[in-house]
């Protein structure tokens, strides 16, 4: 089932100054990044966030499930959505704790540019 494009656009409003925040949608769900680096996922209605030991720091016991059926487990976030504070927050310290992305080389570069329209 495809994302509703009211609630991506909800999350990633919730989360716009937690960094260079975009999102691209993904076999029915969408997948958000910050500063390029993948952060979360949105699957059935639901935000995924990546796990890490700061994140898990941030939010003291995490829920965690898979975001889709074969998926390692991720933070499920249930209660903290509305909270643009402590969202924005845990997505900067998850951000944070990720390493670089690795550099693309250019057939992927111009992949991803035939994908965004260029």
């Amino acid at each position: 089932m495809a994302e509703s494009q009211e609630f991506i656009d909800y999350v990633v409003d919730q989360i716009h100054d937690a960094g260079a925040i975009r999102f691209r949608h993904m076999f029915g769900g969408c997948t958000l990044y910050s500063n390029d680096k993948v952060v979360a996922l949105i699957c059935d209605g639901q935000v995924f966030v990546k796990p890490t030991e700061a994140g898990r720091e941030f939010i003291g016991s995490p829920t965690e499930a898979p975001a889709y059926p074969g998926a390692k487990d991720s933070f499920l976030i249930e209660g903290g959505l509305e909270d643009h504070d402590w969202f924005s927050e845990l997505i900067r310290v998850t951000e944070g704790a990720l390493p670089k992305p690795r550099p693309k080389n250019e057939e992927e570069e111009e992949d991803e540019g035939l994908q965004k329209g260029h």
